[in-house]
């Protein structure tokens, strides 16, 4: 069981180290979020090796918690990022009828 934690351990060590590599460096914005939301679940997945490790049950409503912050987290993003897109030059702000053709004026 010792050398199951150790190598669970050095995967999340390396999985955290190539994830805040990616939030330092990331190229855009969305690169940042998604990085931390992966870190979050890094966050997860380290507390629920702990609590498996030394079977203690106490640590599950933090990783439910974490789990919720962590998907309410990513839907806030996705539509944050899909409603700041470009706007029409109506205000319609409707991106899949520009992509379509179906939204062009008469």
């Amino acid at each position: 069981m010792t050398v199951v934690a150790v190598v669970v351990t050095v995967l999340l060590a390396a999985g955290t180290a190539l994830t805040m590599v990616r939030v330092v460096r990331g190229p855009s914005i969305l690169d940042r979020i998604v990085a931390t939301d992966v870190l979050l679940a890094i966050v997860v997945m380290a507390v629920a090796v702990v609590a498996a490790t030394t079977r203690d049950g106490t640590a599950l409503p933090i990783l439910a918690v974490l789990s919720i912050l962590g998907f309410t987290g990513s839907v806030s993003v996705a539509r944050f990022a899909t409603r700041s897109g470009p706007r029409r030059s109506d205000g319609s702000g409707s991106r899949t009828a520009d992509i379509e053709g179906e939204g062009a004026p008469p």
